[in-house]
């Protein structure tokens, strides 16, 4: 059974960073895109972050210079650092795996709240 798991969410100041982390089990990550979206209260879900398996990377345009992914295969995990977070960063923040063939897995998500 594939899982992936979301950790690192929570509640921080404007200006302030995060780091969010993708648990995945039951995969080898290693050979998968891995990708951050995020969706906010009463807006559609959007891509945030794609790392691939040579480790490029592409970012949304309204994060780019402020988010970074990564990716640690030895502990078949991605990572999500967000530095000058900003009140429009606000969401639910989703790990996802993209599939060529049957849906894509997707983590349950993890609240991030940036407020003062």
């Amino acid at each position: 059974q594939v899982q992936l798991v979301e950790s690192g969410g929570g509640l921080v100041q404007p200006g302030g960073s995060l780091r969010l982390s993708c648990a995945a089990s039951g995969i080898d990550a290693s050979i998968y895109i891995m990708r951050w979206y995020r969706q906010a209260p009463g807006k559609e879900r959007e891509l945030v972050a794609l790392i691939n398996v040579n480790r490029n990377t592409n970012y949304a345009d309204s994060v780019k210079g402020r988010f970074t992914i990564s990716r640690d295969n030895a502990k078949n995990t991605v990572y999500l650092q967000m530095n000058s977070l900003r009140p429009e960063d606000t969401a639910v923040y989703y790990c996802n795996v993209p599939r060529a063939i049957g849906d894509d897995y997707w983590g349950q998500g993890i609240q991030v709240t940036v407020s003062s």
